[in-house]
């Protein structure tokens, strides 16, 4: 791309901000040296302003539009319509319409910045319903799963939908690759599941020919993180219980491990000699390093950041966003949906 990246920050969103924020943004500037990207901060400019100080961010880089409202926690999408105009947030996902941004990232209240990401940015012609997708770790690499709780029901030409958009998802990010595509299901035999799930799977067979991705079928629960499929299907009901379950065994395990290497003498000396492997394992686990949910089947994307994350995670969201945008997220969208509407 000949033009800049430009990443819109809703600066207010989330816990800490705009401090986590903006130490997130310097901490990506000092990890990405290169001069294709430029920042649109939203927020209150003096509050930012103080933070890129204290984090010694280089003027040139971005600029400061200034709101002086921020959508709170307690928001409800219902009320955000009427109150949200002049937020940071709002203005963060507007900046995408006439082209001043081509991105749009928050920390802020999830229900919210889906509902103003609708009604801005509004649904791609060829899609339905939009979905929630995240990278996860797996034995090989990174996998995208969607969709995470933005639609609780979903129909066969949903899943087809989400198959289109997250195998556009991981060719933006991992180039000159054929993504391979697995919908969730109890089992690995096609008897087995819902009937929009059978539809599904006979109707992607077939869409596997376009060569956008590789249908491999049905995957279990158990073998989400093998690595032998790059983009997992489900709907938003399943796949948020899927969410919370990982991230809670990941606690789990995390958590009774150093228990289990702090609680006596001769297991704090091979915690020792087990300090590089544990860290590499720690590493793997850390839930920042996979921070941002991408908000997919809009006519722009929307990055939603956790709340609760720190400068380190929020730095991991930025990051994403310029890896999507640098890979042509939406012209990838745009080619694999150009033929559903022969194929559905």
């Amino acid at each position: 791309m000949n033009k800049k990246i430009t990443i819109a920050i809703d600066a207010m969103g989330g816990d800490n901000s705009p401090d986590k924020t903006i130490h997130g943004l310097s901490l990506f500037l000092k990890e990405n040296k290169s001069d294709d990207v430029f920042f649109n901060l939203f927020g209150d400019e003096p509050k930012i302003i103080d933070k890129i100080k204290k984090y010694s961010i280089k003027k040139g880089l971005y600029k400061i539009i200034h709101t002086a409202s921020v959508v709170s926690d307690d928001e409800t999408p219902l009320t955000a319509i009427k109150n949200s105009k002049n937020t940071s947030m709002w203005n963060c996902v507007k900046s995408q319409i006439g082209g001043d941004s081509n991105i749009s990232l928050s920390a802020g209240n999830t229900g919210v910045l889906m509902v103003i990401s609708k009604m801005i940015l509004k649904m791609m012609s060829q899609v339905s319903k939009p979905a929630l997708a995240a990278l996860w770790p797996n034995q090989k690499g990174m996998t995208v799963v969607l969709d995470l709780g933005a639609n609780i029901e979903c129909s066969d030409d949903n899943l087809i939908d989400f198959s289109e958009l997250g195998s556009a998802l991981y060719k933006s990010l991992y180039s000159n690759v054929t993504p391979r595509v697995s919908l969730l299901n109890i089992g690995s035999e096609e008897i087995k599941g819902t009937e929009s799930l059978k539809k599904a799977y006979i109707k992607l067979k077939e869409l596997s020919n376009n060569k956008n991705f590789i249908f491999k079928g049905y995957i279990e629960g158990n073998k989400l993180m093998d690595g032998d499929t790059d983009v997992i299907v489900t709907d938003g009901f399943t796949g948020n219980v899927a969410l919370k379950t990982a991230e809670g065994t990941a606690k789990f395990i995390t958590d009774n491990l150093k228990k289990s290497l702090t609680q006596n003498f001769f297991s704090k000396i091979s915690l020792f000699f087990s300090f590089f492997a544990l860290k590499s394992f720690k590493s793997k686990l850390d839930p920042r390093k996979y921070n941002g949910a991408i908000l997919l089947g809009l006519n722009g994307p929307v990055v939603k950041s956790h709340g609760g994350t720190d400068a380190v995670g929020f730095y991991h969201s930025i990051d994403l966003c310029y890896r999507m945008v640098k890979g042509n997220l939406l012209e990838e969208i745009r080619s694999n949906l150009s033929h559903l509407n022969d194929g559905k």
